[in-house]
C-alpha cells in the first residue's frame, strides 16, 4: 500500500524537536494526498497544524508493542527517531545498556557499576546463540568464540567510541570472557597474565579528561591466540597514536597519565626514596590541569595492584624499578628551571636539584646536559654551528626530550609484555580486540583529532562493506533476489588525506623542508584542494585552519602544531646524551637500531585483502603521520582477514550523570559511529524478517475460516499476505522467513489491531445494549407495578359499597374453593405423571447401571486376563533374562576354571593326604555296611529256622488229620455196613439227586468260568501295572546309580567345602535319630510277625472248628429215620454217597464265598497297594527332583569352591545369593526331612500291611492246605464209596464227578498261587522303595558326617602380603567396573574389603604394614578419581565405597560413640593397637572432593537440559509465552543444539536417583545431591530470565510454574520431600508468580513487597524492568510503579547482586551410619580377582 494512506487517525508520528530532537504526535485527522498540513496532537496535549511536503512526511511511529526491542532492525519504521526511542526506552525505563542493531551492538555508558558482569553472567551466555539472550558484551564475545571454533577463521572485536563511552571497560569484559571460557588446563594461567596486561596499559596509557576519568589515550589491537583445543596460549599487543604531549601538558581538569600519579603517592615507601619524589602538587608535569586526585580513586592501592601485575608478568622488582627511574626522571625534568638570559638565550644552573636527580637517576652527565637544553648543533657542509636558544626553545626542547623518552618507555613496556605473553607452540587461530578511539570533533581540533578521524574512516569503510556483504548472504540463503542497494562510500575522503599528494603526502613534504611551517602547508592545502574537491573546504572567517567532511559531520582542524607534532623530533645533541648513559635501558632507548625484543613478528601470517601502501621516500616513512598511516593499513589488512564483530560505545549525557539519556548528544554519536548508516541500508531492502511460523500464530486473528482451513501454514500466509498487501513489492517469501519493507508490519499491526478494535465495539456493543435493555425492562416492569397498584387503589375508591364488598368476598370464597380443586386436581395428575415419569426412569437408569455394571465387570475379567498374561509374559521375560545372566555368569566362571586348572597342580599333594583319610573314612562305612550285611544275615538264618519250625508244625498237623482220616474210614466201615442194606431203596432217589447235582455243578461251573476270565483279566492288568512298576523301579536304580555316583564325587569335593560345613552341622544332629527311627521300624517289624503268628493259630483254629460244624451239621439219625425199611439195604451204599455228597457241595460253596470275599479283599489291597506304591514313587521323584536341586546348587558352590581351594580361599558366592542359597537349603533339609519322615511312615505302612498280607497268605495257605487235605480226604471217601456203589452209579458219572472235584481243586490252588506271586511282587517293590530310602539317608548321613571334621570360624580378616599391595589396589580399586558388580553385590562391598585388609594390618601390630596399606588405598581412590572424572557411575561407585569404608574406619574404631551402634560380634572387632583418626580426616577430605567432582559431573550433564527445558519448553500446549517479533539472528547463529524438553530434565533426574541408589549412596547423601541438583536447576533457570527481557512476561511465569509442579511431583515420587530441595526451588518459583501479579497500585507494590522474600532488591527490579507484555492490551510497568516498589524495598538489607551463584556448592555431611554387615560373614567375589587374599 502507499506510504501516506498509513497516515490515518490515532496513529502516531514524529516530528523535530530543538530539545529532544525528535517529538512524538498522534495524528487526529485522516491525512489525504495533497494536504500542506498534518493536523496532529502532541503528547502534552497541545493539538498543532504541522506543515508537510508530501514528497517528505514526517517518520511514522512504532506501535508501542515493538517498542524496546533487542534489536533496532526489527523495528517496523527504522529511522533515527525509532532508533532513539527505542534506545532511550530501554536505557532510561528499563535499564539496558545494550542493544543490537543488526550486527552493531550499541552500549551505553550508564555511569553506574550494575551487576551483570560476574561469572555467573558468563557462564549464563557461554554456548547460547547470539539473539537467544539478552544483548550483552559477553554475548558479542560468544558469537566470536563460537564463529572461531566452528568456522576455524580468525575473529576480530572492534570496540570504538567517544572518550568516555566505555570502549576500555568494554573491550576489558571481552578479554575476560575469553580469559573465563577458555581457560586453560596447564599451570601457566595464561589467561590470567592476559587480563593481567590491562592494569599495565590503562596504567600507563589512560588518563583523566573532561569527559572521562579513565580515558585511553592510544590505540590498541589485542589478538589473544589460541590452540587447536580452543584455549588461550598467549597474547600480543600492537599499539597507535600514543598523545605524548599530555605528558608535557594538560587542560584544565585533567592529569596526566596515571602511572605518575600512582609512583607519586607512594614516594614515600621505602623501595621508592631513591627516587626523591614528593606530591603530584610540587611537579610541574602532573599539577597543570589542577587536578591530582580522581574522586573514588586511591593511587596508591592502584600503584600496588600494578606492581602484582607486573610481577603476574614475570616482571620482577629490578625491572620494576627501572621503569620507575625513568618515570621519576621525566617529573625531575620537567621540573628543570630554564632562566632567560637575555632575549636570544637561556641557561639552567649546574645546581638545580632537579636537573641533578635526573642525571643521578639515568647516570647522565649534568654538565652537558645542563648545556644542550640550552643550546642547538647546526651542522652544515663547511662548519659546526652551536647556536643558542631562547628559553621558549630551550623548554620545547626539554619537554620533546620527556615526550621522547616516555613514548619509548611507553613501547618498551608493551614489548616486554608482549615478551611475557609469548607462546613457544604455534597459533591455531586468533581473536583480535581493537579498542580505539572513535570520532572526535572539539572547539579546537589538532593533528592528533585529524589521525583519530582518519582511523575511524577507514575501519567506517571496512565496516560498511562488511554490512553490505552479510545482507547479501541473508539473501541469497533465503533464494531472494538480490538488487544493489545504495550505500555511502566515503573512499573519496580516504583519497583526500592518504592519496597521493593528499594532506598527508603534503605535510610530510612540507616537514622535510628546513624552513617548513604550518603556514606554508596550510597554503598547499588551500591551492591543491579548495573549489577542487568537495568534501574540504576553507573557513570563512579563518586562514589558519580548514575543514574536512567527514562520514560523520564537517570537522574544522587548526594547523598550528601540524609539522612538529608530525616531525617529533628531539635534536641530536641531546639523544647523543642518552645514548652515553651508564643507565643500559636508557640507553638502548636511543640506539640507532634498536633490537625489538617481540616475539611475534614472524608469528603472525596474514594474507592482505589489498595491497599495502609503500612510501617511495624512505625518510617519510619516520614521521608520525607515515607510521601511522602504515600500521593502519597493517590493522586493515588484518581485520580484512578476519571476521569483524562491531561494539560501538555512546555516551549517554557530559555530565556522567546515571541513566540519563541527552538525546542530542547521543543521535549525534549515532550519526558518527554508523548505527544510522546501519539502519539506513537495511531500510532500503527488506528490513522486517518473520518466519512463517511467527507470521500464522502473530496474525492468524487476520485470517478467514477457508484460510485457516489449509494444512500448510506456509501457503496460508502466502494466500494471506497477498490479500492484506496489494503492492507485492513490500515483501519477498523466502525459503524460512518473509521479508517485509520498512513500514508493513506496522500496517499489519495497524490491521491488526483495527480488527481488535472493532471485535471490542462489537462486545462493547452488544453488552451495553444487553444492559440497557435490562435496565430499560427493569424501569418498564416496575412502572407497570405502579400503574397498576395505582390504578387498582383508585377504582377500589370508587367503587367501594356494602353489597360490592360482600359481592366480592363471595366471590373470592367461590375463587378460593374453585383454585383450591382446580389446583388439586392438577397437583394430582402431576403426581401421577411426575411418579410415572420417576419410575420409568428409575427403571431406566437401574438398567442403565446395570449394563454398566456388567459391561465394568466383563471388563475387569477381561483385564485380569489381560494383566495376567501380560504378567506372566514379563515374568517369563525376565525369568529368560535371569537365566542367560546366569548362564554367562557360570560360563564365565567355567572359563576361569579352565585357565585356572594349571594353578591347581600345587594343591594335588594336599588333596591326596585329605583323599586318604576321606579314604580311612570309606573303610570305616565299609565295615559298617559289612556289619549290616552280618546283621541281615543273621536275620536271614533266624526267618530260615522260623520257615523250618513252621513246616515241622504243619507235618504234625498232617499227622493229626491223618489220625482224623482214619478214625473217618473206621466210621465209613460202620455205615457201609449200615448203607448196604439200604441202597437199593435210594437208587431213585439219587438218580434225581444226581440230576440236580449235574445241574448245579453245571451253573456253577459256568459262574467259576466267568470268574476265572476276570481274575485273568485283571491278572494281566495286574501284571502291565507290574510291569509298569518294574520299569520305574529301574530308572529309580539308574537315578539312584547317578546320586550314588555324584554322592561319591561329592565325597571327593567334601575336603574343599570348608564354608559348607558350619552350614551342615545341624544337619549331623539328625543321625541318630534316623538310627532309633530305623531301629523302630525293626522292632515294628517283629511285631508285625509275632502278630502275624498268632492270626495263623487263629486261623488254624478257625478252619478246625469249620471242619467240625460240617460233620456235625449232618444227623445221620435223622436221614434213617426218613427211610423206609425197603431200602435199608440201599442205605450202606447210597446214603453215605448222598450224605457225603451233600456235605461237599456245601463246603465247596463256602469256599467258593470264602474264597470270593478274599478275593475281592486282595483286589482292593493291590489297589491300596498300587496306589501307595504310586504315591511313594511320586514322592520319591519329588524327593529325587529336590535332592537333584540340592546337589545342583551344591554342585555350583562346590564348583566355585574347589576352584578356589586352590589358592587357599574359600571364596562363596556373593552374600546375596548365599543367604539365598541358604534359606533354599534349609527349605530344601525341611522338605526332606518331611519327605523322609513320610516315607518312613509309609514304609511303616508298607511293613505293617505287608506283614497283614502275609499273615492273611499263610493263613490262606493254611486253609488251602486244610482244604487239599480235605479234598485228599474226600478222594479216598469217594474211591471207598465207589467201592461200596460198584453197580449202583455208573463209570461215567464217577468220572465226572471225579474230574469237576479235581478242576475245582487246581483252579483253586491257582488262584493261591496267583496271589502269592503277587505277593511276592509287591514285596520285592517295597523291599527296593525300602532300600532307595536307605540309600537317601546314607547319603544325607554321609554329606553330614563331614560337618564336624572341617569346622572353621572366620573372624572376619583379609590375610595378605605387603608385596601383594598393589594387585589389591590395581584389581579391586584401579581395574574394577561398577557396572557389573553392583547388581549382586552388598553396598560398600570394595570398602568392606579394604577394611578387612586394614584388620589384619592392625591384627598383626605391624604399623608399617598398615600405613602402607592406608596410603596405598587413598592413592588408589585419588587415581581412579582422577582418571574417571567425568564417569558419573564410576565416582557415584566411589563415592558410595569412600564413605562406606570411612564409615568402617569409625565403627570399628573402638571409641564408644561409635561402638554403641555395634553388636557384640561386630565389637569384638574392633582395631586392637593403632588409632586411625588421622586416616580418617584424610579419608574425610577425600570423600569431600568427590562429592564436588561427583556434584560437578551432574550439573555438566544436566545444564544443557535446564534453560530450554524449565524456560523455553512450553508445558502448557497452547499458552504461548513468547512475543514474535521478527528478530534476526545472525547467520553464522545457528541453532545446533538439542530440543531438550521438561520431560528430559525429569529423565536426566531419574537416571542419577538411579545409578546412586544402585551404587548403594546414603540416603543422606543422595537428598544433598538431589538438593545441590534443584539449586542449580532453580538458579540457572533465574539467572537466565534475567537475561532473557522476552521472557519475561505472565504466560512465561505460567509456563515456569508449571514446571516447577513436574518437579515437585518428581521430589514426591522419590520420596524426596525431606532433602529441602523445594526450598531452592522459591526464588525461581517467586519470580513465576512477579511474573503474574498485577503491577498497578500502591496495594500490588506493598503484595510484592511482602511475598518476594527470597528475591533481592535488585532482581524484583530487573523483572520489574524487564517485564514485556505479548499482546497490545497488556500495560507495561510504569516506571514510576518500579521507582515505588525501589522505596520499598530499601529497608531491605541483601546483596546487591543480580545473578545466582550457580557454582556455589551447599556444604556436605556425611553421616555416621554403622554397617549391618558382619566382617566375619563377607565373601570376595570371584569377578573382583582376589585369589592372592585368605579369608581370616
Amino acid at each position: 500500500m502507499a506510504l501516506a494512506e498509513l497516515y490515518t487517525q490515532y496513529n502516531r508520528v514524529w516530528i523535530p524537536d530543538n530539545e529532544e530532537v525528535w517529538q512524538s504526535a498522534e495524528i487526529t485527522k485522516d491525512y489525504k494526498a495533497g494536504d500542506r498540513f498534518l493536523h496532529v496532537q502532541l503528547e502534552d496535549g497541545t493539538e498543532l497544524n504541522y506543515p508537510v511536503d508530501p514528497a517528505a512526511l514526517p517518520p511514522l511511529r512504532n506501535p508501542d508493542i515493538l517498542v524496546g526491542e533487542n534489536d533496532l532492525t526489527a523495528l517496523s519504521y527504522l529511522h533515527e527517531p525509532a532508533v532513539l526511542h527505542n534506545l532511550k526506552v530501554r536505557f532510561v525505563e528499563s535499564k539496558l545498556i545494550y542493544t543490537y542493531s543488526g550486527i552493531i551492538l550499541v552500549a551505553i555508558n550508564p555511569y553506574k557499576q550494575l551487576p551483570i558482569y560476574g561469572d555467573a553472567i558468563i557462564h549464563a551466555y557461554s554456548g547460547q546463540n547470539m539473539g537467544d539472550m539478552d544483548p550483552h558484551i559477553f554475548a558479542v564475545a560468544e558469537e566470536a568464540y563460537k564463529q572461531m571454533a566452528r568456522n576455524n577463521k580468525n575473529q576480530s572485536i572492534i570496540v570504538s567510541g567517544e572518550s568516555g563511552a566505555g570502549k576500555t571497560v568494554s573491550a576489558r569484559y571481552t578479554m575476560r570472557y575469553f580469559a573465563t571460557v577458555s581457560k586453560s588446563s596447564s599451570n601457566a594461567h595464561v589467561e590470567d597474565k592476559v587480563l593481567a596486561s590491562n592494569p599495565i596499559t590503562e596504567a600507563v596509557g589512560n588518563a583523566k579528561t573532561t569527559r572521562n576519568d579513565n580515558s585511553s589515550r592510544f590505540g590498541k589491537y589485542t589478538e589473544i591466540s589460541f590452540d587447536q583445543s580452543y584455549q588461550i596460549i598467549g597474547a600480543n599487543m600492537r599499539t597507535y597514536l600514543l598523545e605524548k604531549s599530555r605528558v608535557v601538558f594538560q587542560s584544565e581538569n585533567e592529569r596526566n597519565y596515571h602511572i605518575f600519579y600512582q609512583l607519586c603517592a607512594s614516594a614515600m615507601q621505602p623501595e621508592f626514596k631513591h627516587l626523591k619524589l614528593g606530591s603530584a602538587e610540587e611537579f610541574n608535569y602532573t599539577r597543570m590541569g589542577g587536578s591530582t586526585v580522581i574522586e573514588g580513586v586511591d593511587d596508591r592501592a592502584n600503584m600496588v595492584e600494578t606492581q602484582k601485575t607486573f610481577a603476574l608478568l614475570d616482571l620482577k622488582g629490578d625491572f620494576q624499578m627501572d621503569v620507575f627511574k625513568i618515570l621519576a626522571a621525566i617529573l625531575h625534568l620537567g621540573n628543570v628551571e630554564i632562566t632567560a638570559v637575555g632575549d636570544e638565550r637561556s641557561s639552567i644552573s649546574l645546581e638545580d636539584k632537579h636537573l641533578n636527580i635526573f642525571c643521578e637517576l639515568l647516570d647522565l652527565n649534568c654538565d652537558k646536559m645542563a648545556q644542550w637544553l640550552c643550546h642547538r648543533k647546526i651542522i652544515t657542509t663547511s662548519e659546526t654551528v652551536i647556536k643558542p636558544m631562547t628559553r621558549a626553545q630551550a623548554v620545547n626542547a626539554r619537554d620533546a626530550l620527556a615526550k621522547k623518552i616516555y613514548s619509548h618507555l611507553f613501547d618498551f613496556i608493551v614489548e616486554r609484555i608482549n615478551q611475557a605473553l609469548q607462546f613457544p607452540g604455534k597459533q591455531h587461530t586468533f581473536i583480535g580486540v581493537l579498542d580505539i578511539y572513535g570520532f572526535e570533533t572539539f572547539d579546537v581540533n589538532s593533528f592528533e583529532q585529524f589521525c583519530i578521524n582518519y582511523a575511524n574512516e577507514k575501519l567506517q569503510q571496512q565496516f560498511n562493506l562488511h554490512v553490505f556483504k552479510l545482507e547479501q548472504e541473508e539473501y541469497m540463503k533465503e533464494d531472494i533476489p538480490w538488487t544493489l542497494i545504495d550505500f555511502y562510500d566515503n573512499q573519496p575522503v580516504i583519497d583526500l588525506i592518504e592519496a597521493k599528494m593528499g594532506i598527508l603526502d603534503l605535510l610530510d613534504e612540507e616537514c622535510l623542508l628546513p624552513h617548513g611551517t604550518d603556514e606554508n602547508w596550510l597554503q598547499k592545502l588551500y591551492n591543491n584542494f579548495v573549489n577542487k574537491n568537495a568534501l574540504f573546504e576553507k573557513p570563512r572567517m579563518s586562514n589558519t585552519s580548514f575543514i574536512v567532511q567527514h562520514f560523520a559531520d564537517k570537522v574544522e582542524y587548526k594547523c598550528e602544531g601540524f609539522l612538529e607534532k608530525n616531525r617529533d623530533t628531539v635534536y641530536e645533541v641531546l639523544t647523543e646524551i642518552l645514548k652515553e648513559s651508564k643507565f643500559h635501558l636508557c640507553a638502548n632507548f636511543f640506539q640507532d637500531n634498536p633490537v625489538s625484543i617481540s616475539p611475534f613478528g614472524s608469528t603472525i601470517n596474514i594474507k592482505s585483502a589489498r595491497p599495502v601502501l609503500k612510501s617511495p621516500n624512505k625518510q617519510l616513512r619516520m614521521t608520525v603521520g607515515s607510521k601511522f598511516r602504515s600500521s593502519l593499513s597493517l590493522l586493515m589488512v588484518t581485520l580484512n582477514a578476519t571476521t569483524p564483530h562491531y561494539v560501538r560505545c555512546i555516551k549517554p549525557n557530559d555530565d556522567k550523570l546515571p541513566f540519563e539519556f541527552d538525546s542530542k548528544r547521543v543521535a549525534q554519536q549515532l550519526r558518527a559511529c554508523g548505527v544510522l548508516e546501519t539502519i539506513r541500508i537495511s531500510a532500503q531492502s527488506y528490513p522486517s524478517r518473520w518466519t512463517y511460523i511467527e507470521f500464522f500464530s502473530r496474525y492468524s486473528i487476520l485470517m478467514t475460516q477457508q484460510e485457516l482451513s489449509i494444512n500448510d501454514k506456509k501457503q496460508i500466509c502466502k494466500i494471506v499476505l497477498q490479500r492484506l498487501i496489494q503492492d507485492h513489492n513490500q515483501y519477498r517469501f523466502g525459503r524460512t522467513k518473509i521479508f517485509f519493507r520498512a513500514g508493513q508490519v506496522a500496517y499489519l499491526e495497524k490491521l491488526r489491531s483495527d480488527k481488535l478494535r472493532h471485535a471490542c465495539i462489537m462486545i462493547q456493543k452488544s453488552v451495553r445494549g444487553w444492559l440497557q435493555r435490562k435496565k430499560f425492562l427493569r424501569v418498564k416492569q416496575a412502572a407497570i407495578i405502579i400503574q397498576q397498584y395505582f390504578r387498582g387503589q383508585r377504582t377500589v375508591r370508587q367503587a367501594i359499597t356494602a353489597r360490592t364488598l360482600k359481592e366480592t368476598w363471595a366471590a373470592i370464597i367461590i375463587q378460593k374453593y374453585c383454585r383450591g380443586y382446580l389446583v388439586r386436581r392438577l397437583c394430582q395428575l402431576i403426581h401421577v405423571a411426575a411418579v410415572t415419569i420417576q419410575a420409568y426412569t428409575r427403571g431406566f437408569l437401574a438398567r442403565k447401571k446395570y449394563r454398566k455394571m456388567l459391561e465394568e465387570h466383563k471388563a475387569v475379567i477381561l483385564q485380569k486376563y489381560a494383566r495376567a498374561w501380560l504378567a506372566r509374559r514379563r515374568f517369563q521375560n525376565i525369568r529368560r533374562f535371569v537365566l542367560n545372566i546366569q548362564l554367562s555368569y557360570r560360563v564365565q566362571r567355567l572359563q576361569k576354571k579352565i585357565e585356572e586348572q594349571s594353578r591347581e597342580n600345587h594343591g594335588l599333594l594336599e588333596r591326596l593326604t585329605n583323599l586318604a583319610s576321606t579314604h580311612m573314612n570309606d573303610m570305616d562305612t565299609i565295615q559298617k555296611l559289612e556289619f549290616d550285611l552280618e546283621k541281615l544275615t543273621a536275620q536271614k538264618r533266624t526267618y530260615e529256622e522260623k520257615g523250618k519250625k513252621y513246616r515241622e508244625d504243619s507235618e504234625q498237623k498232617i499227622l493229626k488229620l491223618e489220625n482224623q482220616n482214619k478214625e473217618l474210614q473206621e466210621q465209613k466201615e460202620t455205615l457201609e455196613i449200615k448203607l448196604q442194606a439200604k441202597t437199593e431203596e435210594m437208587k431213585e432217589k439219587m438218580d434225581d439227586l444226581t440230576k440236580q447235582l449235574f445241574n448245579d455243578v453245571q451253573k456253577e461251573e459256568n459262574q467259576r468260568m466267568i470268574l476265572e476270565k476276570n481274575f485273568q483279566n485283571q491278572k494281566q492288568d495286574y501284571e502291565k501295572e507290574i510291569e509298569l512298576l518294574k520299569g520305574e523301579i529301574k530308572i529309580l536304580k539308574e537315578e539312584k546309580t547317578q546320586l550314588q555316583h555324584q554322592i561319591q564325587q561329592e565325597i571327593v569335593i567334601q575336603d574343599g567345602l570348608k564354608v559348607e560345613v558350619g552350614q551342615l552341622t545341624k544337619q549331623a544332629q539328625k543321625i541318630p535319630e534316623l538310627q532309633k527311627e530305623i531301629e523302630l521300624l525293626q522292632t515294628q517289624k517283629l511285631d508285625v510277625e509275632k502278630q502275624a503268628q498268632s492270626q495263623k493259630r487263629e486261623l488254624r483254629e478257625k478252619m478246625s472248628e469249620v471242619t467240625k460244624q460240617l460233620l456235625e451239621s449232618y444227623d445221620f439219625e435223622d436221614v434213617r429215620s426218613r427211610l423206609s425199611t425197603e431200602d435199608l439195604e440201599h442205605l450202606n451204599e447210597d446214603g453215605e454217597l448222598w450224605f457225603a455228597y451233600e456235605g461237599l457241595k456245601k463246603a465247596t460253596r463256602v469256599l467258593e464265598s470264602h474264597f470270593q470275599s478274599q478275593k475281592e479283599i486282595y483286589e482292593k489291597e493291590i489297589e491300596g497297594l498300587n496306589f501307595k506304591v504310586e504315591h511313594l514313587s511320586q514322592d520319591i521323584n519329588h524327593l529325587q527332583k529336590l535332592f537333584r536341586e540340592e546337589n545342583d546348587i551344591n554342585d555350583g558352590i562346590r564348583l566355585e569352591v574347589s576352584r578356589l581351594t586352590s589358592e587357599n580361599l574359600v571364596i562363596p558366592d556373593l552374600k546375596q545369593q548365599v543367604s539365598e542359597l541358604e534359606n533354599q537349603k534349609l527349605d530344601l533339609e525341611n522338605r526332606l526331612q518331611e519327605q523322609t519322615v513320610k516315607l518312613k511312615e509309609m514304609s511303616n505302612r508298607l511293613h505293617y500291611e505287608l506283614e497283614g498280607d502275609r499273615t492273611q497268605r499263610r493263613t490262606n495257605e493254611a486253609q488251602n492246605e486244610i482244604e487239599i487235605k480235605e479234598k485228599e480226604r474226600l478222594k479216598v471217601i469217594t474211591q471207598e464209596i465207589e467201592g461200596l456203589s460198584n453197580g449202583l452209579m455208573q463209570d461215567e458219572i464217577q468220572g465226572e464227578v471225579k474230574s469237576k472235584i479235581k478242576q475245582e481243586t487246581t483252579r483253586l490252588t491257582v488262584e493261591n498261587m496267583d496271589l502269592e506271586e503277587e505277593l511276592d511282587m509287591k514285596d520285592r517293590i517295597i523291599k527296593k522303595l525300602e532300600d532307595q530310602i536307605k540309600t537317601l539317608t546314607k547319603t544325607i548321613e554321609k554329606t553330614e558326617a563331614h560337618v564336624p571334621t572341617s569346622s572353621k570360624e572366620y573372624i572376619g580378616m583379609m590375610e595378605y602380603k605387603k608385596e601383594d599391595e598393589e594387585r589389591i589396589i590395581q584389581n579391586l580399586i584401579l581395574d574394577l567396573k561398577p557396572r557389573g558388580v553392583v547388581v549382586n553385590m552388598i553396598p560398600g562391598l570394595p570398602a568392606h574389603i579394604l577394611f578387612m585388609c586394614v584388620r589384619y594390618a592392625d591384627y598383626l601390630n605391624d604399623a608399617d604394614m598398615l600405613k602402607s596399606f592406608m596410603n596405598v588405598t587413598i592413592d588408589g581412590i585419588k587415581q581412579v578419581v582422577k582418571e574417571h572424572s567425568e564417569d558419573f557411575e564410576m565416582l557415584s561407585f566411589w563415592l558410595s565405597n569412600t564413605y562406606y569404608f570411612l564409615n568402617c574406619l569409625k565403627q570399628y574404631s573402638g571409641e564408644e560413640e561409635f561402638m554403641k551402634y555395634n553388636t557384640p560380634r561386630q565389637n569384638k572387632n574392633c582395631l586392637k593397637h593403632f588409632d586411625l583418626s588421622e586416616y580418617r580426616q584424610i579419608l574425610s577430605d577425600l570423600a569431600i572432593r568427590v562429592y564436588h567432582q561427583f556434584v560437578i559431573v551432574m550439573e555438566n550433564n544436566i545444564q544443557p537440559m535446564i534453560v530450554p527445558g524449565m524456560l523455553e519448553y512450553e508445558s502448557l500446549q497452547g499458552i504461548s509465552g513468547l512475543k514474535p517479533t521478527g528478530f534476526r539472528k545472525r547467520s553464522s547463529s545457528i541453532d545446533d543444539s538439542d530440543t531438550y524438553t521438561m520431560t528430559s530434565i525429569l529423565q536426566q533426574l531419574s537416571y542419577f536417583y538411579s545409578t546412586m541408589c544402585q551404587n548403594g549412596l546414603d540416603s543422606e547423601l543422595l537428598k544433598q545431591a538431589v538438593k545441590q541438583l534443584f539449586f542449580l536447576i532453580g538458579a540457572i533457570t533465574l539467572n537466565s530470565l534475567f537475561l532473557r527481557k522476552d521472557m519475561c512476561s505472565c504466560r512465561k511465569g505460567m509456563q515456569i510454574r508449571c514446571n516447577i509442579s513436574y518437579l515437585e511431583e518428581w521430589l514426591k515420587d522419590k520420596n524426596l520431600q525431606s532433602s529441602n530441595a523445594k526450598e531452592t526451588l522459591e526464588p525461581l518459583s517467586q519470580a513465576a508468580w512477579l511474573l503474574q501479579v498485577k503491577k498497578i497500585t500502591d496495594d500490588d507494590a506493598k503484595e510484592i513487597c511482602e511475598h518476594c522474600t527470597s528475591l533481592s532488591t535488585v532482581q524484583i527490579v530487573k523483572i520489574l524492568n524487564s517485564y514485556t507484555p505479548i499482546d497490545d492490551f497488556e500495560k507495561r510497568v510504569t516506571p514510576s510503579f518500579v521507582r515505588k516498589v525501589q522505596a520499598m524495598l530499601n529497608n531491605r538489607e541483601d546483596v546487591p547482586q543480580l545473578m545466582l551463584d550457580t557454582k556455589y556448592l551447599f556444604q556436605v555431611t556425611f553421616p555416621f551410619t554403622p554397617s549391618p554387615h558382619a566382617l566375619e560373614m563377607i565373601q570376595v567375589p570371584s569377578s573382583f580377582k582376589l585369589g592372592f587374599l585368605t579369608r581370616v
